[in-house]
């Protein structure tokens, strides 16, 4: 679920306006570091309205001519804040206010890739960078098991969910990663180019840049990320042996081993990053909820703008403004008939003032209800903080914005729908078990994988892992922080990390790692805010008006602040701290402890 914020991380493949556009006119050549910055925002903050109107006008009418507005639109973005950047090195080390330093640490970690100044070495870089997306995005795999047909990503993962066959499962594993190899060469150049154009900004490579974004040293940040997974690495425990036993019993001791890390094609996802497709094989006996809010929706004729207006609803309970009018024509709430778009749901601030949309191919059920309030997360985020200067219109850190709408999400409680008449009244708590693991098996499950992406990027990036062991660090690092193994050999031939988009495509990861920390800390704060003093999976906090004051401050700090102050704001902590997670998801803790009872645990 995309937001669309300022600034934005780029895919790669828009590198290539480095080239194409020849960079930017700049601010006047100033010597005054406040005036460099005042120019430069003036003339970001242009360019980045008009690209997301391009963009806007792109995924809802996709045509050739489009794609290539958008794309030129998006080219001028990066090309200008490569040259901002680079022009505003000559003030490294100059006296200057606080604000304007942290601005231009933002400038220049504001990007997931700088190019370097040579111009061949920027023609090179764009050219391994769209040559690995594009393998990428044509990869398919020809299964003989299956008669020589040809599948692509999205159909062998529909099938890895609910196929509960094991050799069915390996040839589909093992055939995805048969595109990786040819990524593997281009990967390592890429390291090389990227590592430069990160040295030309100050940095000592590219890993080193990433981190650089928190208003911490960016070692201090690498510290701090295995402190938060340690807090959290217990529940994980106890979720994988309870998992691990139960895909025994299915599987048996020939396929998932007792004593053994879990072979990764078993766990119903392509990367073993989430795990809630095998539900139905490690869920509680008792794990009805009570009620089909699917079934609700449907059968009281609640449409899609209803859907929405009930998300709406939730943020003006809170003390919220109502959106504006244009967010309701704008918008797109369903599939046209007429026409493809991009349905992939995402929050839109096309100005910077009030312009905010949503565009998603709304379905009536309960996931879409869900996700429905998160985008509108989202949008009231993009609102509150709309007062600030352009560099600091967008969330406190790159954690915070996907954060604050899970947040959200999280007090769509039974309670909340008996609030809002959606539910006569609680049902029995006897579902408790079955909601909480199958939060569980997404939540909890996908922490340690969004940890390890970066971590092992990092240690490319710094040399830590040579390019002759670039395989055999990625299963290092997996076996280490989720517990997995490959289910077949595997050898420095393959590159299993090129097999997942955000490597090729160079999309940091460790912001998903952080909202899925955040939004259960921003939960708790908020509940405890709200006098709230039961089960920390039975709060909402709609309509309460101590909680919606404390929101809406933090939200309209936007990235003005250091991120522990808009924390603080939050949350009265300047750390963040997994431990609400295990808050949260005690009830369940306690169950899987009973059921670990003489079990084997560990790997």
């Amino acid at each position: 679920m995309l937001s669309h914020t300022r600034p934005i991380v780029l895919s790669v493949a828009l590198v290539l306006g480095l080239v194409a556009c020849g960079g930017s006119e700049g601010p006047a050549r100033t010597n005054d570091p406040e005036e460099f910055v005042a120019e430069m925002e003036a003339q970001l903050f242009d360019l980045w309205v008009k690209r997301e109107r391009a963009s806007w006008v792109q995924q809802n009418f996709i045509t050739e001519d489009t794609e290539k507005i958008a794309a030129d639109l998006s080219k001028d973005v990066i090309a200008a804040t490569v040259e901002f950047a680079s022009q505003a090195t000559r003030f490294d080390g100059r006296p200057m206010s606080d604000e304007t330093a942290r601005k231009l640490r933002l400038l220049k970690t504001s990007l997931a890739m700088v190019a370097p100044s040579d111009p061949s070495l920027q023609a090179e870089l764009a050219k391994t960078s769209t040559g690995m997306e594009s393998l990428y995005g044509k990869g398919v795999y020809c299964s003989d098991k299956r008669g020589g047909e040809c599948l692509a990503l999205g159909a062998m993962g529909t099938i890895l969910a609910e196929s509960r066959d094991p050799e069915e499962l390996l040839d589909l594993w093992i055939g995805w990663r048969t595109i990786a190899p040819p990524i593997r060469p281009m990967y390592e150049r890429f390291a090389e180019l990227a590592n430069a154009g990160a040295r030309e900004l100050g940095f000592a490579d590219l890993g080193e840049l990433w981190r650089s974004n928190y208003d911490m040293d960016p070692d201090a940040f690498a510290v701090e990320v295995d402190r938060l997974w340690d807090q959290v690495r217990p529940l994980y425990e106890a979720l994988h042996c309870h998992v691990r036993a139960k895909l025994n019993e299915r599987y048996g001791a020939d396929v998932v081993a007792l004593d053994e890390p879990i072979p990764a094609h078993v766990l119903g996802n392509m990367w073993s990053q989430q795990w809630a497709n095998i539900y139905d094989l490690v869920s509680p006996g008792s794990s009805d909820p009570g009620f089909d809010l699917t079934s609700i929706l449907r059968d009281r004729g609640i449409d899609e703008i209803e859907m929405v207006r009930y998300g709406e609803r939730f943020f003006t309970s809170l003390g919220f403004e109502p959106l504006p009018e244009t967010f309701w024509e704008r918008s797109l709430f369903t599939k046209p008939a007429d026409r493809d778009v991009v349905c992939h749901a995402s929050a839109w601030d096309v100005d910077g003032v009030d312009d905010l949309r949503i565009k998603m191919c709304i379905q009536i059920n309960a996931e879409d209800f869900v996700t429905v309030h998160h985008e509108l997360g989202h949008n009231f985020y993009q609102r509150a903080y709309n007062r600030q200067s352009p560099l600091h219109q967008t969330s406190a850190n790159d954690g915070f914005h996907e954060g604050i709408g899970d947040t959200v999400a999280l007090s769509i409680t039974p309670e909340y729908l008996v609030q809002v008449g959606l539910l006569d009244e609680l049902p029995p708590s006897g579902g408790d078990l079955g909601l909480l693991m199958r939060m569980a098996l997404d939540k909890v499950a996908f922490l340690p994988f969004g940890l390890l992406v970066d971590q092992w990027r990092w240690k490319v990036f710094s040399g830590e892992i040579a390019p002759e062991q670039y395989n055999a660090g990625w299963w290092e690092l997996r076996t280490k922080y989720q517990g997995i193994r490959p289910p077949v050999e595997r050898s420095e031939a393959d590159f299993d990390p090129g097999a997942k988009y955000h490597v090729p495509a160079n999309t940091p990861y460790t912001r998903y790692f952080l909202a899925h920390i955040l939004q259960f800390q921003f939960h708790r704060g908020l509940c405890e805010l709200a006098g709230y003093e039961g089960p920390l999976h039975h709060c909402s906090i709609y309509g309460n008006e101590a909680a919606g004051q404390a929101l809406r401050g933090m939200l309209a700090m936007g990235a003005s602040k250091p991120w522990p102050d808009a924390l603080e704001a939050l949350t009265g902590q300047r750390e963040m701290d997994a431990t609400a997670i295990v808050d949260y998801f005690s009830p369940l803790m306690s169950w899987l402890e009973e059921q670990n009872a003489g079990r084997t645990c560990g790997w």
